[in-house]
């Protein structure tokens, strides 16, 4: 080969490389995971996706690629942003529970991988747990009896309060459905007198806290809820203002000033539907998929909080925590 025809051959494979890149790239598939809390705080349990892609060898931007939708606790923004995902041709839906009826309703053919606290039969997710829907399925975490722990956490924690107050979300099905029930018991057993107040808006937290401190409680528990934990910071905030010790279910309100917190390790979860997700990518029907239980829980204490509100930690629930901090 002479010097000009390595020139134009060069030249050829310059021009060729670009197109094969895109073409490469194009047919990347592209995963679209939509939520209804914020991105805001929920880095742990995204982390824990991206590493259960990584356990079936899908690595993001490498050989898959992700689509982020967040509805920032505005589930009425959900049918929309399900619907720009279809748009955008993705091969796998990934829900949370407060989206996964939008996605539902958007397609039934595009598999769906749901990480739900609620009981995904229940809720018409699946018809059963061994046996999926069609395109439907997921990881299941254990949120039911959260207040309820969290209920006996701060009882343990604030023995002499008479009156506790809980928060709910009234949109959200499983917290005024399951969650509420539960607490209402576990309260009339433990002497307790519950005041349950509400926030569906960012307007309802502050109301709600001025009907708690009316109330007069001595402690609160933070019911489940995607809109909730996108507002952690506020409702952390107010509960400082007022030293209202509270109990939440994810360990990221701790970390951020709360006093403790007892819940399911999303990132386990995540992980899970990381995993699953990366199955059906590589050939797996979702009705061959049984939904998957996740049943790690974290007891989180912030030692410094309690300190500022004058409660002592008992040592049994120190040594039962997964993280105590200081």
């Amino acid at each position: 080969m002479n010097r000009r025809e390595f020139i134009t051959l060069l030249g050829s494979a310059a021009a060729v490389w670009p197109i094969a890149a895109r073409a490469q790239q194009s047919a990347m598939p592209v995963i679209g995971f939509l939520n209804g809390t914020s991105a805001d705080g929920f880095a742990r349990a995204r982390n824990g996706f991206i590493q259960g892609l990584k356990e079936t060898s899908y690595i993001v931007d490498q050989n898959v690629a992700i689509e982020y939708r967040w509805a920032e606790g505005q589930y009425d923004r959900l049918p929309a942003l399900a619907a720009d995902l279809l748009r955008r041709q993705v091969a796998v839906l990934v829900v949370n529970n407060a989206a996964a009826p939008a996605a539902m309703a958007a397609t039934a053919t595009i598999p769906i991988v749901f990480a739900s606290g609620a009981d995904p039969v229940k809720s018409g997710l699946v018809v059963s747990l061994n046996r999926p829907s069609s395109n439907v399925t997921g990881v299941y975490f254990l949120i039911d009896a959260l207040p309820t722990k969290n209920l006996h956490l701060l009882h343990e924690l604030v023995p002499r309060t008479s009156t506790v107050a809980l928060l709910v979300n009234p949109n959200n099905a499983v917290a005024v459905g399951t969650e509420l029930p539960s607490v209402q018991t576990a309260a009339r057993t433990l002497g307790l007198d519950l005041v349950v107040v509400k926030a569906a808006a960012e307007r309802d937290i502050d109301a709600a806290f001025a009907d708690v401190v009316h109330a007069r409680a001595g402690a609160l528990v933070i019911a489940s809820d995607s809109f909730i934990f996108g507002h952690r910071q506020q409702i952390i905030a107010l509960a400082e203002r007022h030293s209202i010790p509270t109990a939440y279910p994810w360990r990221e309100a701790p970390a951020a000033g709360g006093l403790v917190s007892y819940g399911t390790s999303l990132t386990d979860a995540y992980r899970l539907a990381g995993v699953f997700t990366g199955r059906i990518l590589g050939g797996a029907k979702p009705a061959d998929l049984p939904v998957q239980q996740s049943t790690k829980f974290e007891l989180v204490i912030n030692l410094k909080t309690a300190k500022a509100l004058g409660l002592n930690a008992p040592a049994t629930l120190l040594v039962l925590a997964d993280d105590v901090i200081e």
